[in-house]
């Protein structure tokens, strides 16, 4: 699944995905090249401006928050809490945590799930500049030969050849802190399954986020779309042929620039399609 993604983009660069100019005042949202899921922080996405063909990049609370009246029934930033982190109930069970940063393409418009709504009527673009996977590789046991039972894992940065930045498709949803009245907006990544490239490395669950050319992109943003157009968009995969990736470090998230090239000597190279 995609949890690790960047975004950093120039000046001259946000003027084109504007198209206008404007005063930039808080550039620091474009300028990050890694944003964590985990954290559920605010991230830049592309937001259709209500009946209109235009758009507005605005900032959305990376990690779903689905309507109250739907599972898990969040009504407060402590369900939220709850639900995100796992809790104990009443009788001392652990509810394991319920992750909503991505939403899977081959299940979005089926009946009863949290993301039915968003996707048939308000579906948005994370900005990315190249996102985040670990690669499985199992060892052999140094006496048997035999593959060890615990991968080790290393981490690539994938991003698209000869474009600084990219869509995926996203889903929105607006909620409402029932005690408090806060008033967030949050989005999941739409994930499909994965070309050869992001085989080869997100190899453990073999899915990757919707890619989206920029008259797919367009499409999603504003179409009058059947569920059987969402839904094929929602599964494309990006060529494979026109996406590149680099092992880096397994500190990266502690590194100035999480992005830097690290090579593994043990580490097999990817296989070309």
């Amino acid at each position: 699944m995609c949890y690790y993604n960047g975004v950093r983009v120039t000046r001259v660069e946000f003027l084109r995905l504007k198209q206008l100019e404007k005063t930039l005042s808080d550039l620091s949202l474009l300028d990050n090249p890694l944003h964590v899921g985990f954290d559920y922080a605010p991230h830049p996405v592309l937001k259709r401006t209500e009946g209109k063909d235009d758009f507005e990049i605005t900032e959305m609370e990376w990690g779903f928050l689905p309507a109250p009246n739907k599972w898990p029934f969040v009504h407060t930033r402590e369900d939220a809490f709850k639900m995100r982190h796992g809790h104990k109930d009443a009788n001392g069970k652990f509810n394991p945590p319920i992750t909503t940063l991505n939403a899977v393409s081959e299940e979005l418009l089926q009946t009863g799930k949290m993301y039915r709504d968003a996707a048939l009527h308000r579906r948005c673009l994370v900005l990315s500049s190249g996102f985040f996977e670990w690669r499985h590789v199992n060892r052999l046991n140094k006496r048997t030969g035999a593959p060890l039972k615990t991968a080790e894992k290393y981490p690539y940065h994938i991003t698209l050849k000869d474009r600084e930045y990219f869509y995926m498709a996203g889903i929105w949803t607006p909620w409402t802190d029932e005690a408090t009245g806060e008033y967030v907006e949050t989005f999941a990544i739409v994930t499909t399954a994965a070309n050869n490239i992001m085989e080869q490395i997100h190899n453990s669950k073999k899915r990757m986020p919707t890619i989206l050319t920029e008259d797919l992109a367009y499409e999603w943003l504003f179409g009058d779309l059947t569920e059987e157009r969402i839904t094929q968009i929602a599964r494309t995969q990006y060529p494979t042929e026109q996406m590149q990736a680099y092992s880096i470090a397994k500190n990266f998230r502690e590194e100035p620039d999480p992005t830097k090239p690290f090579v593994y000597s043990e580490l097999p190279e990817l296989v070309a399609a």
